[in-house]
């Protein structure tokens, strides 16, 4: 029941795929193995809150809560200093291969000083020992082989375990807060000086990194990032960097974290216009570009669609702009219809047969009767 196939894909961004770091493995377990994995994590869970094995500043692999929550409580903290007349600074810190590095032993340890049944913390150490796993790739050999590191990725226990084995890096701060989404941790601060907060942030990453390596974790440096607060009415100088393991970060003006994008200043038009950069290429992209089609008549078959000697061409446009030979219709319904974009253009009627436009390219599928 322990072994499994583990698919090996890529991480989107990486600058060198010629190291093993810059690939994940997917773990895929038997049916009976999932439904076992996932009643041990609802008991788990339910005995770690029960307990207190989990920080209350955690966000992550917790029912009820997502990334939204973090990224609201980071502002929130952040403007509450604000409006105390502190200036504000947040470090933004990424375990590097966090679930990779979870000693079992220790683990076992922090679950049996927390008072977890020992049936449970037996189970977990079985799980996490000696599991038999074979990785698929082009060109793998089909052998299993035993692993006994960490614990496996896309497994409902997972990161649950990874959660309560860093409960001790969130440190306490006497203004400020530090918040984590699984391995992803920020420290904030706030004083009356911006350089008192490099100071204050320097100290506290020094005190969780000597726990985390203690615990065997270290901090990703290329995802270290520095961010100094301000409101919109400060000009004051903020661009004071921080050092760090004999390393120079400087401030970034716009910080990504957990799909939300960050500025000094907290205005969501940064993030908003991010986004819709993103889907702009899809916006003016044509899908598909054939010579013209021969239209088929009003009331036949929708099978002989599928009879045509070349597909049908079929191209996506942006809202507010209707599709070459289809006229605008005044429907109230504006849900997208597949494959033609916006309601209002598609001219849908549920009591007429479809039928293909040809007044010139692209072509589109069209519904009469609008």
């Amino acid at each position: 029941m322990k072994k499994a196939n583990g698919i090996v894909l890529d991480k989107p961004g990486k600058p060198d795929y010629r190291k093993p770091s810059a690939f994940r493995i997917i773990v895929l377990l038997e049916t009976v193995s999932k439904i076992l994995d996932r009643l041990s994590a609802l008991r788990l869970a339910s005995a770690a809150r029960s307990l207190g094995l989990l920080h209350p500043n955690q966000c992550g692999c917790l029912a009820s809560l997502g990334c939204f929550d973090a990224v609201a409580t980071l502002t929130q903290e952040v403007r509450l200093l604000q409006a105390a007349a502190f200036k504000v600074s947040t470090l933004f810190l990424d375990v590097n291969g966090g679930f990779d590095n979870v000693c079992t032993n220790k683990l076992a340890t922090i679950l049996t000083r927390g008072g977890v049944s020992m049936y449970l913390v037996a189970w977990i150490k079985s799980f996490l020992s000696k599991h038999p796993r074979r990785l698929i790739f082009q060109g793998a050999p089909k052998v299993f082989c035993r692993v006994a590191v960490g614990t496996p990725q896309a497994s409902p226990i997972s990161p649950l375990l990874f959660v309560i084995y860093i409960a001790c890096l969130h440190p306490t701060l006497p203004q400020g807060l530090a918040i984590s989404y699984v391995d992803d941790l920020t420290i904030t601060v706030g004083s009356d000086l911006v350089r008192s907060n490099i100071r204050a942030l320097q100290y506290y990453f020094g005190s969780i990194q000597s726990q985390g390596a203690n615990l065997g974790m270290a901090f990703s440096v290329p995802k270290t990032e520095l961010i100094h607060w301000r409101t919109p009415k400060d000009r004051s100088d903020v661009s004071f960097p921080i050092v760090i393991n004999d390393m120079l970060f400087p401030p970034s003006q716009v910080v990504r974290w957990l799909g939300y994008w960050l500025t000094p200043t907290l205005h969501s038009s940064v993030h908003f216009l991010r986004w819709l950069a993103c889907g702009a290429p899809m916006d003016n992209q044509l899908l598909l570009h054939d010579r013209p089609r021969r239209s088929v008549p009003v009331g036949q078959s929708t099978t002989h669609l599928l009879n045509l000697q070349t597909p049908l061409s079929v191209s996506y446009h942006p809202p507010g702009l209707p599709p070459s030979g289809i006229e605008p219709c005044h429907c109230p319904d504006t849900r997208v219809c597949a494959h033609l974009g916006p309601r209002p253009f598609c001219g849908r009627s549920s009591l007429s047969p479809p039928r293909v436009s040809e007044s010139g390219p692209p072509y589109f599928m069209a519904w009469p009767g609008g």
